[in-house]
């Protein structure tokens, strides 16, 4: 069992990360702006704090006497706020909250960033590379969430520099996060529900049909902790479900709304994501247990 510091505990993403790994067994302490009366953090001890607040972070982060830290506090959802309060608030927040685990001696510490620092979507026009799109398809944000995305994973370089391997880090890109509830009916990120997700491509199409469940994220972040002494310092995986959150294979979807990537799709036969989460099997033996076809099929055949 570790003590792990979550910080955003209380927010849809931790409140189901911090139930995953009381549930695995470990101590939780979650930071949030207030304290939440969530069942998912019952048992859980809970602290207020502006995370903003360097010294008053670290403090915090110095008394919990944590194994781990995974930071998760954001603004989560782009264009949800001005441009420059989003990239000040998540940027400062990595200052912050990363540095702060650094001056009080956590030995291990992670921080989600998003897949949008890939730049999908921008105005301009978007071409990848090649798809499947993996971690080393190269980052190119066009607004200001995904920019404060990247400046997160640079901090941790930042600090790598700083401290060597004195302090493990790692940062995880979660998909398009679907907690429990909402395979029961309740709205997703985007005000939607799952199943208008799947009738309707064009509200999944801007994320490219990405997708993960709100308990593979807990479980990925557990065996990353658990791993973390034995991969390189500073590692960056994607966590994606094995399958695209459409009904149509994605070599026939994706061009229907990028024209311009209709060669590269044909690699995306089937089923396939155009995420990989090769890597996360690879270094660390992790796989994702939930996707759509299941979780829908079994709360339908519940409700009848």
């Amino acid at each position: 069992m570790s003590r792990i510091v979550v910080t955003g505990g209380a927010g849809r993403l931790g409140r189901s990360l911090v139930a995953g790994l009381r549930d695995a067994g470990h101590d939780l302490i979650s930071l949030d702006r207030g304290v939440s009366s969530a069942p998912e953090l019952d048992g859980v001890e809970q602290l207020a704090l502006d995370l903003t607040d360097a010294d008053a972070t670290t403090t915090a982060l110095t008394n919990a006497q944590a194994d781990a830290l995974i930071h998760l506090a954001a603004v989560a959802v782009p264009f949800s706020a001005p441009e420059d309060i989003i990239m000040r608030t998540n940027s400062q927040l990595a200052v912050s909250v990363l540095g702060g685990g650094v001056a009080a001696g956590i030995p291990k510490i992670v921080a989600a960033s998003s897949p949008t620092v890939l730049g999908y979507g921008a105005p301009a026009g978007w071409i990848p590379e090649r798809l499947p799109l993996d971690e080393s398809s190269p980052t190119r944000p066009w607004n200001a969430y995904a920019l404060s995305k990247l400046v997160i994973e640079q901090t941790l370089h930042m600090l790598i520099r700083q401290t060597g391997n004195a302090t493990r880090f790692a940062a995880f890109r979660p998909c398009y996060v679907i907690a429990p509830e909402e395979w029961a009916g309740a709205v997703t990120q985007q005000g939607h529900t799952v199943h208008e997700r799947l009738d309707d491509p064009a509200l999944s199409a801007p994320a490219l049909f990405n997708y993960v469940d709100a308990r593979d994220v807990a479980c990925f972040t557990d065996t990353l902790l658990q791993g973390l002494d034995d991969i390189p310092n500073g590692e960056v995986f994607f966590v994606a479900a094995d399958d695209a959150l459409a009904r149509e294979p994605l070599a026939e979807l994706i061009p229907r709304f990028f024209p311009e990537t209709e060669a590269l799709a044909r690699e995306l036969t089937g089923t396939s994501p155009a995420f990989s989460n090769a890597k996360a099997r690879s270094l660390l033996g992790w796989r994702p247990k939930y996707s759509w076809r299941g979780e829908l099929s079994t709360r339908t055949d519940a409700a009848q």
